[in-house]
């Protein structure tokens, strides 16, 4: 078992421009096939629109509210929403309240700078 808190995981900005913690990725854990990492999104603000060339990603909302743009699709997500993201389709996220938005963000394969493209 390997375990990694959250104080483990040193917070950092990536491409799209979200605050992000990596809790699972092979870098840190080891042998992988996945990463998850939690995102947060100042209230009125959002990532840039991009897309992973290789990865499917699931963003599962944990707080706050705001609305995911995956392709052509727009929708309004919550606390408790999950939404799959296929590799090679553009999306963004959008915090539309004043409390932060926090996403939880599993991406296989793993996560990488050289996977994401900025559109």
């Amino acid at each position: 078992m390997r375990l990694r808190g959250w104080s483990d995981a040193e917070e950092y900005v990536t491409k799209d421009g979200s605050k992000v913690r990596e809790l699972i990725h092979p870098r840190h854990t080891g042998e992988s096939r996945l990463s998850v990492a939690v995102a947060r999104i100042a209230g009125g603000q959002s990532t840039r629109r991009h897309l992973h060339v290789k990865s499917e990603e699931v963003y599962y909302i944990l707080r706050g509210s705001g609305v995911v743009h995956v392709g052509g699709e727009r929708r309004e997500v919550g606390a408790g929403d999950a939404v799959l993201i296929p590799p090679g389709t553009p999306h963004s996220a959008v915090n539309t309240g004043r409390e932060e938005l926090v996403i939880l963000c599993a991406c296989s394969p793993p996560y990488s700078h050289e996977d994401t493209v900025l559109l």
